[in-house]
């Protein structure tokens, strides 16, 4: 029987590696290029040294391993929000249902939107990017294919462990 930080753990991955296909799919459809988790992981590279917010990340200097320190963080990240479904609406993994996802998957636009995009330079909610409201459309895309993730991993999961207790 899995417990309930595997099934977390399982749903967190699952639900970020459907979003990391869904950049994938809009990339090749429209020639939008995902979030550079590379970028992430140089933020985080600064963070010992007390820099927590950059003029622009992509020109801040680079550190050893940033490519796969973002990786593993963003997969980290992705598996903490579904472990904050999860705790917060205890039943739902055993039963998923697509609301519940969805609505986790677009709240989390909180995080690029008043975090990182302000911590790489890029304003609340992109606003000093050029195009503040393709940005914040491209996030609320980006965190709803998440949800759906969420729900598609979760369901996933449920079908497993209900199978594995059954035989």
């Amino acid at each position: 029987m899995f417990s309930t930080l595997a099934r977390t753990v399982a749903i967190g991955v699952g639900a970020t590696a459907i979003m990391d296909l869904g950049g994938e799919v809009v990339r090749r459809t429209t020639g939008v290029q995902p979030l550079d988790y590379r970028l992430l992981g140089r933020w985080i590279g600064h963070l010992p040294e007390g820099t927590v917010r950059h003029e622009s990340i992509a020109k801040a200097e680079p550190v050893p391993h940033e490519r796969e320190i973002g990786w593993a963080a963003h997969y980290s990240i992705g598996t903490a929000f579904a472990g904050l479904l999860v705790a917060t609406r205890p039943g739902w993994a055993n039963k998923p249902t697509p609301l519940p996802a969805l609505l986790t998957g677009l709240a989390t636009t909180a995080a690029p939107w008043f975090i990182m995009q302000p911590a790489f330079g890029l304003g609340v909610a992109a606003a000093k990017t050029p195009k503040p409201a393709v940005a914040r459309l491209r996030s609320l895309r980006t965190h709803a294919i998440y949800g759906l993730g969420l729900y598609l991993a979760g369901s996933a999961v449920a079908q497993v462990t209900s199978k594995r207790a059954k035989g």
